[in-house]
């Protein structure tokens, strides 16, 4: 995308400053009060803003900044607001920060800074563009609530659009939480069938002794308490889908008599000595690993075949590569414009923290985090405190100090720029948009080891 940077700036010797440090490759635009700049940002559609609060009418002051930052955010929620604040400020910082700005930058002006700041706003903001673009596409599948962008998910989305038109047993694989019944659904949903009923049980959630009846049904006088009879699930979806849930957790005297009605397609009710036809498609899933019980005697092998005609194997969130924030993304857009906050953005250091957690629980735990994160954010910006997550380590401070943070975020952001490039001195300092001498000497003064023990450590 073209970079286009806004400089909001009152004062002309620091305009032109500015402007100077970016004028070999952004589209650079100056404004020096609001109405100019909020002209500017209908116009030109800046991706980044360096915006100094202090503009006229008031320009000893912060209150015109500060309206010109609420009204940027409510016009442009996706655009990158830097707050230029002076020694002093640091207050205004963080109320900035709290309002939405993605982050600061403190006076008197260095060219190299600046640019390394502005840069990497610009790439904070060129990643969450490609994210979008990766949901819409992951989207593009014709299965509801499934987002997939990596390829290990598409593979199974894939196999999932081809199979549903069939009537073939289907056995769905997969940790908890990722997020099988919604293929099952989707199998149904993309089938012949779809217009017919969806009956879901799961084998795991009732007791032995009612699962049998739950499935298949009772007639009056069977058993104490069935003053009248009734059909059972598999019954109940006569011309639709069965989807057995946790089919792993059945017990073994009631496999037997699902195998049979799996071969027949006829169902004895408890009670019953007339069979029932009935035209079903049937589903399973489970958590468990199918060939470890069948090993250890508490799983039918004949059954096993019958269900497993063809196999969905759903990948656990953290094997699906870049899916993790892709799918935060999704349920953040879709959770705030629910809890009417649909502004809501996730900080740097929430991204590196989704990236970076192992989602133990899958789809279904990210669910909660964002959900309690849009709740509890203070202003627009999620943290990984929100979240719950475990953040990057954080510089141990008493105190807010803007000189300790932004040294942190620029040696933090050196590390990973070597580290990206193999510790190539030149490739880091195209990556991080700076000279290479520039970074020679932030690697001395944050005391970076650039050796090649080093990369290979």
């Amino acid at each position: 995308m073209t970079r286009r940077l806004l400089i909001v700036e009152d004062d002309p010797g620091l305009q032109s400053q500015m402007r100077w440090c970016f004028s070999e490759n952004l589209e650079v635009t100056v404004a020096s009060d609001r109405d100019t700049a909020l002209a500017t940002l209908r116009r030109d559609e800046p991706t980044v803003i360096t915006l100094d609060l202090g503009l006229p009418p008031d320009p000893g002051g912060s209150a015109e900044g500060f309206a010109l930052l609420a009204e940027i955010l409510k016009l442009a929620p996706a655009t990158k607001v830097i707050v230029v604040t002076g020694r002093e400020d640091k207050e205004h910082a963080v109320k900035a920060i709290g309002m939405g700005a993605s982050d600061f930058y403190q006076k008197p002006l260095d060219a190299d800074i600046l640019r390394f700041v502005v840069n990497r706003a610009f790439r904070l903001a060129e990643l969450e563009q490609e994210n979008q673009c990766l949901v819409h596409q992951g989207n593009g599948t014709n299965i509801k609530g499934i987002v997939a962008a990596s390829p290990q998910m598409t593979a199974v989305c894939r196999t999932l659009e081809k199979v549903a038109p069939t009537d073939i047993t289907t056995l769905i694989t997969g940790e908890t939480g990722t997020g099988k019944e919604l293929l099952a659904r989707a199998v149904h949903d993309l089938s012949p069938r779809a217009k017919n009923a969806f009956a879901a049980i799961n084998c795991a959630a009732i007791p032995e002794n009612l699962l049998e009846s739950e499935l298949f049904g009772f007639e009056k006088g069977s058993f104490t308490g069935a003053t009248q009879a009734k059909k059972g699930k598999i019954e109940s979806a006569d011309g639709g889908t069965l989807f057995l849930d946790e089919i792993g957790d059945m017990p073994m005297a009631l496999q037997a008599k699902l195998l049979r009605f799996l071969q027949e397609r006829v169902v004895d009710r408890v009670g019953s000595v007339k069979p029932i036809p009935v035209d079903v498609r049937v589903v399973c899933a489970t958590h468990r690993t199918i060939s470890q019980l069948i090993e250890n005697g508490d799983f039918r092998e004949d059954l096993y075949y019958r269900i497993s005609e063809i196999t969905l194997d759903v990948p656990a969130l953290r094997e699906r590569d870049g899916d993790a924030l892709v799918v935060a993304q999704s349920l953040l857009k879709s959770l705030g414009k629910q809890m009417d906050r649909p502004n809501l953005f996730f900080s740097e250091d929430a991204i590196n923290a989704i990236n970076n957690y192992s989602w133990p629980g899958n789809v279904r735990e990210m669910i909660n985090k964002v959900k309690r994160a849009t709740i509890m954010a203070d202003g627009k910006r999620i943290t990984s405190e929100d979240l719950e997550l475990p953040g990057s380590d954080q510089p141990e401070v008493n105190h807010l100090n803007l000189r300790q943070v932004r040294e942190y975020a620029e040696s933090k952001a050196i590390l990973q720029a070597l580290r990206t490039s193999g510790f190539n001195m030149a490739q880091a300092s195209r990556l991080l948009g700076i000279t290479r001498p520039t970074l020679y000497n932030l690697t001395d003064k944050y005391k970076i080891d650039t050796s090649a023990n080093a990369a290979e450590a």
